[in-house]
């Protein structure tokens, strides 16, 4: 009987660690940008670069901005393991004054499905 339960126990452990070897894996270099001091009316596209350090190929389902001033553009193919890729957001710098936003990147990773990135900086009015 406790060999079986033994067995039983290895097989079940062997079978998580096996699991958790075989996922994709989202890296940014940075999840925020910092606009700084910007004029108004001035280019608000910036990137988020990122690498699938997974072993296998990372989907991207969503992306989300806490609002409508600002345009997530996510990439449309999977991105295989090793492989680079982007997520362009585009704010609109017409909004005077200070900003800090959220883009919800939502992926296949088996754990932290949902990562956060953040914008922030401040739009000067015309002059």
């Amino acid at each position: 009987m406790k060999t079986t339960k033994y067995l039983y126990f290895f097989f079940i452990f062997s079978l998580s660690i096996y699991a958790q070897k075989k996922s994709p894996q989202i890296e940014f270099k940075s999840t925020v940008i910092d606009y700084g001091i910007i004029e108004n009316g001035s280019d608000g596209e910036r990137i988020f670069n990122f690498k699938n350090i997974g072993n296998e190929e990372l989907i991207i389902t969503n992306v989300q901005s806490s609002c409508g001033c600002t345009i997530p553009k996510k990439p449309d193919a999977p991105i295989g393991p090793g492989k680079s890729g982007e997520i362009i957001v585009r704010y609109d710098t017409k909004r005077v004054g200070p900003f800090r936003k959220t883009i919800r990147v939502y992926t296949n990773q088996k754990n932290n499905q949902i990562v956060e990135l953040k914008l922030k900086g401040s739009v000067l009015p015309i002059q």
